[in-house]
């Protein structure tokens, strides 16, 4: 890994901490008839670019944890092969899947986790979050190897101004765990929903759908009030009260019963397919999350991008902001042992594509 300075991470750092009114995650989970598993999410950031890439990692690639002192942390070599997606520098994959089958994600969790303090002299087993997922994904190849490679490591953060995160693991058995860091320690849960959002925890969100006990698909019957007969406006009443706002414990809600109400497609890409479908519902245009006049970055979106991970047939597909085309990157006639290195940007031209439609004369 070429070195890094101090002042070079604490910029990286800088580009992606921001009031948590701009940080936003929504994953959700679906699976085919013929029995794929499909994790979709998108990644919010209304502060700024993230740049992102794409970035593939061959087995035996060696690198290093950044710590608040530089690129002095822990040192690992990718025991599989990997691709993912990275925001800001090409060391922070947020989402990836490697040859084995297992897919990680990182989910902003600000004001909730809450990391060990570095100690300079255990650097040699610190890690810090934003790699955490590029290390299991190297390292693993299911999600109890995850929960046992954790148990070795100190997970740490850059820079106190940076929001801290949680984790999304998935193998191809379709078992899905979250990984929270509360009061230093290691929190796992099992996902069974297949949806995480960002703040408050996990077991906090599962609890508060009871507050929606009251959902259901389709729409409410006539009901009689005294004299008057109510009758719906139109289709979908019976999903009225569901909350409409960005907050994640809303959006939350609001991927639970879409995900869960999604009728089961019969193939891998019709459900890749559908999950991006769903997950249009909670792009997040920019001028909503800042006060006017506030808005500090010009992006089209604050939903940089949106993924979804074929974890049966070892595919990353794709769409960004700047472009809505889907793209994928497929893994299985990649050989581990021989591709290089590389890290590109998901887009090279930031500007939406428009495709136009030529008139018969």
């Amino acid at each position: 890994m070429k070195t890094t300075t101090k002042a070079a991470i604490l910029m990286a750092i800088a580009g992606i901490t921001c009031t948590a009114e701009s940080q936003a995650c929504t994953g959700i989970t679906l699976k085919s008839q013929d029995g794929a598993t499909v994790v979709s999410r998108t990644i919010e950031w209304g502060g700024s670019d993230l740049n992102s890439q794409y970035v593939i990692v061959p087995r035996g690639y060696e690198a290093q944890s950044l710590t608040p002192e530089g690129n002095n942390g822990m040192k690992f070599t990718a025991r599989w092969g990997y691709a993912g997606l990275a925001v800001e520098q090409k060391e922070f994959i947020a989402e990836g899947i490697n040859e084995a089958g297992l897919s990680a994600g990182l989910f902003y969790f600000p004001n909730y986790g809450e990391y060990v303090p570095y100690d300079p002299a255990q650097k040699g087993k610190s890690i810090n979050d934003l790699q955490l997922a590029s290390w299991i994904l190297g390292e693993c190849a299911t999600v109890d190897e995850v929960k046992k490679a954790v148990e070795n490591v100190r997970i740490i953060r850059l820079d106190p101004r940076a929001s801290t995160v949680h984790w999304r693991f998935a193998d191809t058995t379709g078992r899905q765990i979250v990984l929270e860091i509360i009061g230093g320690k290691a929190q796992f849960y099992e996902n069974k929903l297949g949806v995480l959002t960002n703040s408050p925890g996990f077991e906090w969100q599962l609890t508060n759908l009871n507050n929606y006990v009251n959902l259901f698909p389709g729409s409410a019957p006539a009901q009689q009030l005294g004299e008057i007969k109510l009758n719906s406006f139109g289709a979908g009443s019976g999903f009225l009260g569901i909350p409409g706002d960005i907050t994640p414990p809303s959006r939350f809600v609001r991927a639970a019963f879409y995900q869960t109400t999604a009728p089961q497609q019969a193939t891998a890409l019709e459900t890749v397919l559908q999950c991006f479908q769903i997950l249009n519902n909670f792009d997040i245009p920019v001028g909503i999350e800042f006060a006017a006049g506030k808005i500090p970055a010009r992006i089209p979106s604050a939903t940089q991008w949106t993924s979804a991970t074929d974890i049966a047939n070892r595919a990353i597909y794709f769409r960004t902001m700047y472009d809505s085309t889907i793209r994928c990157i497929d893994l299985r006639n990649t050989d581990f042992t021989k591709v290089p290195y590389s890290a590109k940007p998901l887009d090279t031209v930031k500007q939406q594509p428009v495709v136009p439609v030529q008139i018969p004369e």
